[in-house]
This record gives C-alpha cells, structure tokens and sequence, in this order.
C-alpha cells in the first residue's frame, strides 16, 4: 500500500479525536452509579467460554509516554501481597462461576508483568489452574519489557502454560529512547526474542509508537529495519496519544517538540510502506500480521473478534479482569475495577468484589457494538447479514449513518452498493472515522479521545 499526496490531503482532512472501540459504548461512559448486582449478572448466569485478564500494574520507571494505569516501585517484595489480593478477588469471582466453563484465553498486562520473580510467576499460575477450567492449548499471552526480563522470567511463563508473547520496542533511536525516559538497548530487544523462540512461544508481538520526540522519517526508517529483522510475527504500531490532560507525566514531552503533524503523516506512510513490503498484513488500525498468522486467517474468513485486548480470534467469550483497573466485559454490561491499590485492598478485605464503576447496555447499544465491532472486524458490512444477526432492517435502522458515508464514498475510503459497503486498502487508515457513524455517544466526551489518524 502506498500513499499518494492526495491521500495525504485525506488524512489531513479526517484526522480528529475519536475512540479506538476496544468497547462500545467507550469507558469513557462507564459510571460508578451502575448496579454492582446488574454488572455482575452476566458473569453469574453465562456458561460460555471465559477470558482471564490479569494486570500487574507495577513498573521500575515511568515511560513518559505512557497512558496505561500504572505503580512506579522498585520495592519487588510488594508483588507477593499483590498477588494476595488477586488470590481473594478469584476467590469472590469463581464462586460465582459455573465450575464448568472453559477458559480458552488468558493475558498478563500491566505495568510490567515481569516485574514479578519466577516463584511468582508459578505461584500466580498454579493459581489459575487449581481454580479454573483450562483448556488445553488455550491461548495465554504475556506483555514483556526487555529492559526487566530474564531467561528465568521465560521459562517461568512457559512453564505455566504461556505460548504468546509482546513487549514494546516503540523506538530503536537512543535520542528518541532517551526523549521517552525508556532507554532500551538492541541487546535486550534479542536476548529477549532468544529466550521466547528458546522456550518455543508459538507468537510473538512487538509494539512501536510513531509521533514521539526526536523522531525523524529517516532514524524511524533504521527502526523499522532493525525490527522487522527480528521476524516477530505481528506487529502494534500506534499513533502517539498526547493527552496529558489525563496523563500529566506527557507534558514532560512537550520540552523535546512532538512532530509536526505533516511529519506524523510522513511516519505513518514510512510504516505502512516498509511493513507491507516485508509481508505483513495491514489489519487496520494500528496492526500487523504476517499473511498466514491466525489474525490475517481470521480476518479473510471474517472470524476476526475486538475487544480490550485488541484484536482476538476468540469469539462469544467473557473476559473476567483481575487485579486493579482491569476491565471486564459479559454479554450485556462492563466492570472496571478500582484503581487506587488501597481501595482495592480494602474491598478485598472485606470480601466484597472490587468493582469501581461500570455500564449495563440497552438493547440499542448491543445493536451499535456489534456493528461496529464487525464493520472493524471485517472491513466491511453485508446489509442482509447483519439484519439477520441484530434482528433488525439494518438499512433502516441505521438510515442516517449509511447516509453519513456517502461522503467517506466519494473519498475512495469504502465502496457501497445495494447489498452493503466494503472498506477500501486505503479506507483502512479511517476505520475509526468510519465505525464514528454508527456512534450514539460520539459527542458526548469527544474532546477527551486521541485523535484518529
């Protein structure tokens, strides 16, 4: 794929704040006024499949660019009563469980999940087997930094049934790396991809960020080199969210001048470019995947699924978070935990589920979620197809959104006819803009989402 100028005018023109629809409705709208017993119902009456997500929210140092939900410390020995209160929070969760349900996907984010030692690792994996249904060969990936992470640490996760495998790279540049306050040697980038391949880990990811300090269409360039040199097999590739508003240590990065938004634009066609030509797919998004990796299967045979974790070839599962900040989803609510460590402490202690806020949805949203959750899935929506999930004339119901792209068609970013729209190659790049019309709360906090392109 390549970009010509007048897509570059495009971008221009559609670059503006916008969700990334890892949910829909957005946390953004979840509310600590929601009914715990309502939030929880899903979890109490369901039998399907089951996705486990485990946050380990501790970090050595702060990424300036960060904005996950994270605890600076050094201090390793408080990852044991952390892990205390994951033990308690399981505890309250699985007795809610039927024993029977089968879990077919687990990750560890953070933070830093190598944060904790190898006897945590096993502790923590133990944990999961002697509690829950695990199916064998379940998809159990792990979130890695380099700069942390030893062999020990590998073969701790492997031991425990881990098989996939990401970390951040963001940027090879040591001007760049020190702009960030990640200094991240190429050593540690290879003795950490040693270890996983050593240790037989069926996937790996790596992530890189473009819009960041110091960088440059030619330092970028050397990165992206260096690391499609390392054969993982997906790529993460995302657009720097500057919104220091909500992540005051961002700010720090305005001392070193971000880049120019032509220059951004200069970046996202170097990426593009570079990896489609090493023969990765472009997902859509901010993804990649070498063209006969599960994600690029799924997606050719529209199976592909999207959630907080990103991408995910696992359909119809719920995904249980633990730990503080996690995010859980059921079929009809979503449940966000507490984020502060003593007051998650102090709900566990008094055994009660360490729910901070959430959201119930109305049928209407069921209908705009799957929607939009498709149309980025498969690049495209069948009018017939979807009238028949939702239950609904899709044509109708949504009159006033399929009107609203008419001028996205006349762009070149989707094709429409009588049947549906597809997504354009190019269209991809606007996959928000485009799921952004199907959107009934868009307005609502619109000044509080990165922006799109």
């Amino acid at each position: 794929m390549k970009l010509h100028d007048s897509d570059l005018d495009l971008i221009r023109k559609y670059d503006r704040p916008g969700p990334r629809y890892t949910s829909y409705p957005t946390a953004l709208h979840f509310s600590a006024e929601a009914d715990r017993d309502d939030l929880i119902a899903g979890t109490t009456a369901d039998s399907g499949p089951l996705s486990l997500y485990f946050h380990i929210p501790y970090c050595e140092s702060l990424c300036w660019f960060c904005g996950c939900h994270t605890i600076i410390t050094k201090a390793h020995d408080r990852s044991d009563g952390y892990l205390d209160l994951i033990e308690k929070e399981i505890a309250l969760l699985a007795s809610r469980l039927r024993p029977e349900r089968e879990v077919v996907q687990i990750h560890f984010g953070g933070g830093t999940p190598n944060f904790l030692d190898p006897e945590q690792i096993a502790r923590i994996g133990a944990l999961i087997r002697e509690t829950f249904c695990v199916e064998d060969g379940a998809e159990f990936g792990i979130e890695m930094d380099p700069r942390h992470l030893t062999r020990e640490h590998i073969a701790a996760f492997a031991e425990i049934g881990a098989n996939r495998a990401s970390f951040g790279v963001q940027d090879c540049n040591p001007e760049v790396q020190k702009a960030i306050h990640r200094v991240q040697s190429g050593k540690m980038n290879r003795d950490a991809i040693a270890w996983i391949r050593e240790f037989g880990y069926g996937s790996l990811n790596i992530d890189l960020i473009y819009g960041l300090p110091k960088q440059s269409v030619e330092s970028f360039s050397q990165t992206l080199d260096e690391v499609i040199g390392y054969g993982p097999d997906r790529f993460a590739v995302f657009n720097y969210a500057h919104v220091p508003n909500m992540k005051p240590a961002q700010k720090i990065l305005e001392r070193a001048t971000l880049p120019t938004p032509e220059l951004k634009l200069q970046l996202l066609q170097l990426i593009i470019e570079k990896l489609t030509s090493a023969g990765y797919v472009y997902i859509g998004m901010d993804h990649f995947a070498k063209d006969g990796d599960e994600l690029a299967v799924a997606q050719k045979n529209r199976t592909l699924q999207r959630n907080f974790q990103g991408y995910s070839t696992k359909a119809g599962v719920e995904i249980c978070g633990f730990g503080v900040s996690s995010i859980s989803q059921t079929s009809g609510a979503y449940r966000q935990n507490l984020k502060a460590e003593s007051d998650y402490r102090a709900a566990l202690e008094n055994g009660v589920l360490p729910i901070d806020r959430g959201y119930v949805l109305s049928e209407d949203d069921r209908i705009r979620r799957e929607t939009i959750m498709r149309m980025m899935c498969d690049l495209g929506i069948v009018y017939e197809e979807m009238s028949a999930r939702l239950e609904i004339d899709f044509e109708t119901y949504f009159s006033d959104a399929l009107q609203g792209l008419q001028e996205m068609a006349n762009d070149g970013l989707l094709t429409q006819n009588s049947t549906g729209f597809e997504i354009t190659e190019l269209g991809r790049l606007f996959i928000r803009n485009i799921a952004m019309h199907f959107d009934a709360y868009l307005n609502v906090h619109r000044d509080r989402y990165s922006r799109t392109v």
